[in-house]
């Protein structure tokens, strides 16, 4: 599942013919308030930007409820809110709030017997057997392997559908979690090129061979927004300093493009079927 944290985002994933997507906590954070994923971006903001990424897009989104912004009882209500906005489930995680992206140093985490109970009030809340619940544990940083695969266990117990050990440091933790967690695995996956220095960056072909049923790559296209923002901006600043106009077709979609994936024709059909001739003629200075 790459990370979706915008209707672009998702959208393209869509059509590159993914079956479900990350609605990505850290995306959302920096993409809508500019701010790291240290716990500034709440409830509202996650569940606005959920619902207004469902509305666009047929895909299956999983959200990033970061810890359910609170107790049990805030975890319950969280749920709720996300299913309603129209994603498909959610991921709830043990860290302390405010949490941290699971690759920054600094992370706590709660009791474990705490955040079964979170996971017990996130599948009694969902409206839908169909509805996901993935439990993520960050205890293999602060703990290790050992008390992040007891803890996912006890989550499992709980309810939990699937079960995420984020910052994994090796090949071999993987494997040992996928192998001794108590239902189907999620891992956490870079891509392309490795900045960070926790999990090996590993194929979903090779996660598969370890018994991997889930790889997640929530950061890919947020990095490769701000990496494409940036080099059209250096572009820009050398045709102001050298005064010439300089076309790099490989840097943007072209307007028809851009149109396209927005679903312009859609609204275009929409205006033919509902729109009178008067109304049409005005708007396209279409003549009897």
């Amino acid at each position: 599942m790459p990370g979706a944290y915008d209707g672009f985002s998702a959208r393209l994933i869509e059509r590159a013919g993914f079956g479900a997507a990350m609605l990505t906590g850290s995306g959302v954070s920096e993409s809508r308030l500019g701010q790291p994923d240290v716990g500034i971006a709440g409830l509202a903001e996650t569940v606005g930007a959920a619902r207004d990424i469902a509305a666009c897009v047929d895909l299956p989104l999983i959200a990033d409820a970061d810890t359910g912004y609170g107790n049990a009882v805030n975890v319950f209500h969280a749920v709720r809110s996300f299913e309603r906005a129209g994603v498909a489930g959610v991921m709830i995680e043990d860290q302390v709030w405010p949490k941290r992206c699971g690759h920054l140093a600094g992370r706590e985490v709660i009791p474990a017997h705490e955040m079964a109970g979170k996971v017990a009030a996130a599948v009694d809340a969902r409206e839908s057997d169909e509805f996901v619940v993935i439990a993520r544990t960050d205890a293999a940083g602060p703990l290790g392997i050992e008390a992040a695969i007891e803890r996912a266990n006890l989550y499992a117990a709980a309810g939990a559908d699937v079960l995420f050990a984020d910052a994994l440091a090796s090949v071999e933790e993987i494997g040992q979690f996928a192998r001794e967690a108590e239902g189907p695995v999620a891992v956490n996956m870079g891509f392309a090129i490795r900045t960070r220095r926790t999990t090996p960056l590993l194929s979903a072909r090779q996660l598969e061979q370890l018994g991997v049923a889930v790889m997640i790559v929530p950061r890919m296209l947020t990095a490769a927004a701000a990496r494409g923002m940036q080099l059209a901006l250096d572009v820009l600043t050398e045709s102001v300093e050298t005064g010439e106009v300089i076309e790099r077709e490989d840097l943007l979609l072209s307007f028809e493009e851009l149109n396209e994936l927005m679903g312009l024709a859609d609204v275009q059909i929409l205006e033919q079927r509902f729109l009178t001739d008067a109304q049409l003629a005005v708007k396209y200075g279409q003549r009897d």
